[in-house]
């Protein structure tokens, strides 16, 4: 299932936010996620050093050496710190410290996929890729990419180095990988995997107008990334979208039948929530564009 891509934000933490560090999925919780992930055919999951304090990618680490699955692909990316008190960016020496720590902590010998969390404007990029460039010849990680960049950042990524992948978040709420990414995408033959395809939860009929927060939900523990998105419009185009059918379903079938998006990185909270996921896989969509309609 090469089309789906488990997110494992919420392992330990809530992503890299480290004063929530501890509050996200327990192991017990996250090895029933991942168990449910591969049982289903999932066979590539997404970490960052920093999520959860790198809780995260140890969690991970307990589940490959307890399952020892073969054929998973791992995909880790660097910026932020991984424990109070330490630096944050992508300087190469940096890099490297972080990239050691990641391997330490999944127990493997080379992360398949590695990227550049986001851009560092106080580091070259030139020096960053060329770090990651030595590392892949090293064996350490495999493929090389970048995450959360904008137009500009890419062109001059892909004049240093081969980028084989761009994560950035696009979903109906949030597209401005169209105007240039994706564009840039397609002329260099470089993957496009989409995080936050459901908004955060708010394309999945979490959040509704005029009623509570619900309990543990993004919006009560980080609210910043998606406050912008309450307000009536939106909560128009999500009733609308509901009164499709699965509003879940529809949202994640609307990113993956863009022709340039590769695959959608999901973060399910529980194997419920991931089986209802997968079903946008059996989704056609008859009018892609009369769905991006219905959002401001």
């Amino acid at each position: 299932m090469s089309r789906i891509v488990l997110g494992c934000g919420n392992f330990g933490g809530v992503g890299s936010d480290l004063s929530l560090a501890g509050r996200g999925d327990s192991e017990e919780e996250a090895f029933a996620i991942m168990d449910a992930a591969w049982e289903r055919g999932v066979r590539k999951f997404d970490t960052a050093s920093s999520y959860g304090g790198g809780r995260s990618e140890q969690t991970i680490g307990s589940w490959l050496a307890a399952r020892r699955p073969e054929g998973l692909r791992l995909t880790s990316k660097v910026f932020h710190p991984t424990h109070h008190g330490d630096d944050s960016g992508l300087a190469p020496d940096r890099v490297r410290r972080v990239v050691h720590e990641s391997l330490e902590r999944l127990g493997v010998a080379c992360i398949d996929r590695y990227l550049i969390h986001e851009p560092d404007p106080g580091t070259p990029l030139a020096d960053t890729l060329a770090t990651l460039q030595e590392l892949a010849t090293e064996g350490l990680v495999g493929e090389i990419g970048v995450s959360n960049v904008d137009g500009a950042y890419l062109e001059q990524a892909v004049s240093l180095a081969r980028i084989a992948v761009v994560q950035n978040e696009y979903s109906l709420l949030a597209r401005d990988s169209e105007r240039e990414v994706l564009p840039l995408c397609a002329e260099h033959g470089i993957e496009f995997e989409a995080f936050s395809p459901l908004g955060g939860g708010w394309l999945t009929g979490k959040y509704r107008r005029d009623e509570p927060l619900p309990a543990g939900s993004r919006m009560t523990l980080r609210p910043e990334p998606y406050e912008s998105w309450r307000r009536a419009e939106v909560f128009d185009a999500l009733e609308a979208l509901e009164a499709r059918g699965d509003p879940a379903a529809l949202a994640l079938a609307w990113v993956l039948a863009h022709l340039e998006v590769t695959a959608a990185v999901v973060g399910a909270r529980n194997p419920g929530q991931l089986a209802a996921a997968l079903t946008a896989l059996d989704v056609t969509l008859r009018n892609r564009n009369e769905l991006a309609g219905l959002f401001p």
